[in-house]
């Protein structure tokens, strides 16, 4: 992967992550790091899985590929939150 790549793939984690965390509805209580770590990681895999439904690669925005990714940062960031006020 070019660098190019890894700075692409980390804005559009960052965008993910705050996506996926203002549908969680109330307060988190984790802070920016891990909401863009969050982001990263439900991006990479909402890609996989659109891609697995063929849907990844369409003509015009990528929507469906992007719902999956805010669903799956919303599931992130809710589970990490409950995890971190859980202790």
């Amino acid at each position: 992967m070019e660098i190019s790549g890894v700075i692409t793939a980390i804005v559009i984690g960052i965008v993910i992550g705050i996506l996926g965390r203002l549908v969680v509805p109330g307060r988190q209580h984790i802070g920016v790091f891990w909401t863009i770590v969050v982001g990263i990681v439900a991006a990479l895999i909402g890609t996989a899985i659109a891609a697995a439904f063929g849907v990844a690669d369409t003509s015009g925005p990528d929507w469906v590929e992007w719902g999956i990714q805010i669903v799956l940062a919303a599931i992130g960031v809710a589970a990490l939150d409950r995890a971190k006020t859980s202790r």
